[in-house]
């Protein structure tokens, strides 16, 4: 490991969020002498962010742990165009009720997991339609555009990935690296911004900002990404079989959140320890050694720490309980999904497919024949099984050993 002067640079990299500095000696040396603002952006698309966006949300944690001052900015402006970076397909364009419903949606995670107050380091959170909205077209060519050269937009891997495949990119998304340049130089002015930190995707975009800033301005500002996180299997962080790992309650309940977590490989924990939790590093290095059933130990660790950063310590401790009920006690915990199926019924696979537990009946099927749906412990193995509840009771409805739900009239 390098050895850094600053706190910054030494816990980003302790905690495996090291990727790419563009000089790291400079802002190394920055960092150990004065508080430095750095920013993320987040484009509000959904009405939460997933565990993908929690790996860009835990740099501004760290930057404000090592004193320093985080920026959240949310991309009301930049989301109306769209980011092309690992994308194949052009992103729908929202309406502005519905970019302020997902802003309105996502502050609360950065509420958790950041301090946000008048101190020299509190966070602030920001959106950029505040000042991309105003920007008149011509005045954005005449200022910015003779900054960027087709020849050199055209080298950045969100471009040519989406040409190679002969996939379109429409002429609003190729201006979407101007417009996310523009942010680093308005922050650095208005809030004497002088970090830029992002997922290793972002670098391009990072460089971007970093030139016009120094170009218009004359002044000198850094750009840090880190690495993309993927699991053991190779499976972009972020998603499961049933779809994206959202942050918040309304999208995911807590028990599905922590059960994510609880179901780590036994080879991600440490790493994942390391980046989603402020866990010691010498207890780290004692638990990702264990080995056998006592590595579920640092897994219930690891979802517990998790979801009391992202939902609260509450909802970490039901979570939690419901698992030792239904896991251990063979019962079921009251933070499990539930599913109606009205008085007349519904079909078995239907009521899987419904739940979310398979993605289609045809898996749904395929589980039934290989005997790991169960009723109340009792496998059912016929495809055309109704399944019924009488009123008040409940139903526990099993797929392998980790999927359990209620099922409810």
């Amino acid at each position: 490991m390098t050895q850094y002067t600053s706190q910054l640079l030494t816990l980003l990299e302790e905690r495996g969020h090291l990727h790419q500095i563009t000089d790291a000696g400079a802002l190394d040396a920055l960092a150990a002498k004065e508080v430095v603002t750095g920013y993320v952006g987040f484009d509000p698309t959904a009405p939460s962010l997933h565990i993908g966006n929690l790996a860009s949300i835990m740099l501004l944690k760290r930057l404000q742990q090592a004193g320093h001052r985080p920026i959240v900015i949310m991309g009301g402006g930049t989301a109306r165009v769209g980011d092309p970076s690992g994308r194949d397909e052009t992103r729908q364009m929202l309406t502005e009720e519905k970019l302020a419903s997902n802003i309105a949606g996502i502050k609360g995670s950065f509420e958790r997991i950041l301090r946000f107050d008048d101190s020299p380091t509190g966070a602030l959170l920001i959106n950029n339609d505040d000042w991309l909205s105003e920007l008149g077209y011509i005045e954005m060519l005449r200022d910015v555009g003779p900054h960027f050269t087709v020849n050199r937009m055209l080298t950045f891997d969100s471009v040519k990935t989406r040409l190679d495949r002969e996939q379109p990119l429409t002429f609003i998304e190729f201006n979407y690296m101007i417009m996310q340049a523009y942010d680093y130089l308005v922050l650095n002015r208005e809030y004497g911004c002088r970090l830029q930190l992002g997922g290793s995707d972002q670098w391009g975009n990072i460089v971007n900002g970093i030139e016009l800033t120094r170009r218009i301005d004359g002044k000198e500002v850094y750009g840090y990404t880190a690495p993309l996180i993927t699991r053991a299997d190779g499976a972009k962080m972020g998603k499961s079989v049933d779809g994206a790992i959202w942050l918040n309650e309304d999208q995911l309940p807590a028990y599905d959140f922590w059960q994510y977590w609880r179901n780590s490989d036994d080879r991600d924990v440490g790493k994942f320890l390391r980046i989603f939790t402020d866990v010691p590093l010498e207890e780290i290095a004692r638990l990702e050694k264990l080995q056998g059933s006592e590595i579920n130990d640092a897994k219930i660790l690891l979802a517990n720490e998790v979801t009391t950063m992202v939902r609260g310590k509450e909802a970490a401790e039901s979570a939690a309980a419901t698992a030792q009920q239904t896991f251990a006690g063979g019962g079921a915990g009251d933070d499990l999904p539930t599913i109606s199926v009205g008085a007349e019924g519904m079909r078995i696979g239907a009521v899987l497919t419904e739940i979310g537990f398979t993605a289609s009946n045809g898996e749904a099927k395929r589980k039934i024949a290989e005997g790991a749906v169960k009723l109340d412990g009792k496998p059912v193995t016929d495809v055309g099984f109704i399944v019924e509840a009488a009123d008040n009771t409940e139903i526990k409805l099993s797929l392998g050993k980790k999927k359990h739900a209620i099922v409810t009239r």
